[in-house]
């Protein structure tokens, strides 16, 4: 049976001191009400260890926003996988639409990062989603395959199993429109479809496969009930306690 799991991407929010406030606050509220679901935040590299001293990753899994293309070296400013793994976190964020658009990250520099982050033992949380121009086209379902075949499809069926997808539709991040569930379903299905013709049936029904775009409490529970929807990814509403919790809610 696959995870459904519901993620935070904190993205560039919240200080230090903010973000353990945060993360401790998620700790209490989710260890008194137990999710139904599994439960990750993904943070900026500079919160990592200092939240992963009293987070109880039982109930919430710790997760970097990136990692380096290199294993190690002279790389200033960089952050590779293997630091990312020793801070106790478990998952890391590749491949967001804003990674891959302001800072060039390409489907081959990609593929590099996921080999290097599951050999250093971490989840990946792999994005891929289409243009609102691609919409329009209607070329959805190409752009969501080349994207799964330049990064992730070189993989192993036993490497691919640490592989989560988050379908983000670009046009939906941030701007408060969202994919209606049916939209969200559709997508889901084919993206589905295609990891079982590349991976056979049973990995891509162990495959989780999240949303992300707008996911909001008032809608995440429409979003959930589609059966090849298995959780999201959350951007703005993870940064607020109550926000993400209602969105976790949805599970129950």
């Amino acid at each position: 049976m696959r995870k459904k799991i519901v993620a935070g991407n904190w993205k560039m929010n919240m200080n230090l001191q903010d973000g353990i406030a945060l993360a401790k606050e998620l700790n209490e509220t989710l260890t008194a009400d137990k999710p139904n679901c599994g439960v990750v935040i993904c943070t900026p590299f500079i919160h990592l260890a200092s939240i992963a001293q009293f987070l109880d990753q039982d109930i919430i899994g710790l997760g970097a926003e990136n990692c380096a293309d290199k294993e190690k070296g002279a790389f200033t400013g960089e952050v590779s996988a293997e630091m990312v793994k020793s801070t106790g976190a478990q998952y890391v964020i590749l491949g967001h639409s804003e990674r891959r658009e302001y800072y060039a990250e390409t489907p081959e520099f990609l593929k590099e990062k996921v080999l290097i982050a599951l050999k250093n033992g971490l989840k990946v949380i792999f994005c891929i989603g289409e243009s609102y121009e691609e919409r329009k086209d209607n070329k959805q379902n190409e752009v969501v395959k080349a994207e799964l075949e330049g990064s992730v499809f070189n993989l192993s069926a036993e490497e691919f199993a640490n592989i989560i997808i988050a379908y983000e539709p670009i046009w939906a991040i941030g701007t408060g429109m969202t994919a209606t569930a049916e939209q969200a379903e559709d997508i889901h299905a084919y993206i589905r479809g295609i990891i079982a013709e590349k991976y056979g049936a049973e990995v891509a029904e162990n495959t989780s496969i999240l949303y992300g775009g707008s996911c909001k409490p008032s809608n995440a529970r429409e979003l959930f009930a589609k059966p090849d929807i298995d959780g999201g990814l959350i951007g703005g509403a993870s940064l607020k306690a109550a926000d993400f919790k209602g969105i976790i809610d949805a599970w129950k």
